[in-house]
């Protein structure tokens, strides 16, 4: 019988597993199976063990050979997660945080969240309060206003804690850089992007799964082999 790659889909902040639904046709019209996956500290006040809990069972709970996918935030999850992990063939960071071992994304943006983030200390949330110029400056005004419609508030503590694991470091691993990103800097992607095996330009936004998703999924296609 033969043996179909997975992918699984790990999203960013603020967003939930339905900000895939533009790219799952392509992969699918691509002969892979695929898994998306909602993380807790997305709505609900998980933090970063949290989430890479959700992954991590995901993976177990499936034997085949897997190319995780990380978008933004979900970069982090999928370096903690996919590490050790036996079935994991590739990971791909979709213009995603690459970090290393001990470092956490709020150190990756020294020390401080950007302007574009609002934090709120009490409730122990940041949010997005004009997310179309910052993750979807590229979609139709439509569509990005449905994304930003459908946005949750993020869990600080999900920003604050460091990785204990950088699957990069044992796995081969995809860097797809977005040069219109408003999100993460193109210039810290191309720095980050330094640690992968392979690395893929876009000119797109920080939502390339939506505003360009044959593209990328021509890119995890090749990275499932």
């Amino acid at each position: 019988m033969a043996v179909r790659c997975h992918v699984m889909l790990v999203h960013g902040a603020w967003h939930g597993g339905w900000a895939w639904d533009p790219l799952l046709p392509h992969l699918l019209g691509a002969g892979l199976d695929v898994k998306v996956v909602d993380l807790p500290s997305a709505g609900s006040g998980g933090d970063l063990a949290a989430d890479a809990a959700v992954v991590r069972d995901a993976l177990r709970a499936n034997p085949w050979p897997t190319v995780v996918v990380g978008h933004s935030y979900g970069g982090i999850v999928v370096s903690e997660a996919a590490a050790g992990e036996p079935n994991v063939m590739s990971v791909v960071y979709l213009t995603a945080f690459m970090l290393d071992t001990g470092e956490s994304l709020l150190g990756a943006l020294g020390g401080e969240a950007p302007g574009w983030i609002e934090v709120d200390a009490e409730a122990g949330v940041s949010r997005v309060p004009d997310p179309v110029p910052v993750f979807y400056a590229d979609l139709p005004d439509v569509v990005a206003q449905g994304y930003a419609s459908r946005l949750s508030d993020q869990s600080l503590a999900s920003f604050a804690a460091p990785q204990t694991a950088a699957a990069w470091q044992d796995v081969p691993s995809v860097y797809v850089a977005c040069t219109q990103d408003r999100a993460i800097p193109y210039a810290a992607q191309q720095a980050m992007s330094a640690r992968a095996r392979a690395v893929y330009t876009l000119e797109s936004s920080h939502s390339p799964f939506a505003s360009h998703p044959a593209e990328v999924a021509g890119i995890i296609a090749a990275a499932a082999g």
